[in-house]
């Protein structure tokens, strides 16, 4: 009875280093350090998305796509404004598929 699923009382009473607060205060501290890297990534994709949509209006797409791509367009930008650039390059991968891209 000294073994439970391979691991000795000896091993089982010591704590995995793993499992201290040192562990998950140093993985919150490497997503807090890639959080804005992430937001730039995703501002510069969003601005570029929004490029894309304008080009697309340009060029004057059929017209059941028009009222599609307008309206990603105008969610795209209000979501550039708020900051919300998830949900930008949501309504920018919507455009993408009116677009067939």
């Amino acid at each position: 009875m000294g073994r439970f699923l391979g691991i000795t009382r000896a091993a089982a009473a010591s704590p995995s280093p793993l499992c201290g607060g040192r562990a998950a205060a140093a993985f919150a501290a490497g997503l807090l350090s890639a959080a804005p890297a992430l937001a730039a990534g995703d501002a510069s994709s969003c601005a570029e998305g929004i490029t894309m949509i304008r080009d697309a209006l340009a060029l004057n797409p059929h017209e059941s796509a028009l009222p599609k791509l307008r309206k990603a367009l105008r969610v795209a930008e209000r979501e550039q404004k708020e900051g919300e650039f998830d949900e930008c390059l949501d309504a920018v991968a919507d455009a993408r598929k009116v677009l067939g891209r």
